[in-house]
């Protein structure tokens, strides 16, 4: 018999280890987009609010002033009036909007809507309601005017 000759084997090599961290498996990829997904909207939910806030406080005061005031028409006006001029201040710099008075406080109210409805309409008792003693206004018109103003108005 003749001795067994040893065949040149090498030794067994192993892979390196597995890293807890690295390469991530597809699960965890998708997990990772899932979060990048919901943090991009959230900040796109957060800046879409910041953007309208002021115009759904407006909205919420107008709600309030109409139920406060229905029966003082007088009232009504002049906090109408305060409203749309504090919203308005929020939306363009104070300087171009405190100083307006009279008819000019009316066209620049128009010229948010693009209509007439407060020079050559009902709109126009928030510069002369204030003033008289007797004043009878049409009140729901007025407050869809102002609504009508607020949430479609132009933008900066």
């Amino acid at each position: 018999m003749q001795p067994k000759q040893q065949l040149p084997l090498h030794d067994i090599h192993l892979p390196e280890p597995i890293s807890f961290f690295w390469p991530l498996a597809p699960g965890w990829w998708l997990l990772l987009a899932f979060v990048l997904f919901l943090i991009l909207v959230s900040i796109w939910i957060r800046r879409f609010r910041k953007r309208n806030a002021a115009k759904r406080f407006a909205l919420r005061n107008l709600n309030k002033i109409e139920k406060a005031f229905s029966n003082n028409p007088k009232k009504l006006v002049q906090e109408v009036s305060t409203l749309l001029r504090r919203f308005y201040i929020t939306k363009y710099p104070r300087n171009d909007v405190a100083s307006l008075t009279g008819d000019a406080w009316l066209e620049f109210l128009d010229n948010q809507l693009g209509k007439q409805l407060f020079t050559a309409g009902e709109g126009r008792c928030l510069i002369d309601a204030p003033y008289r003693e007797n004043v009878e206004i049409d009140t729901k018109a007025l407050l869809n005017f102002c609504r009508i103003l607020i949430k479609k108005g132009k933008k900066k």
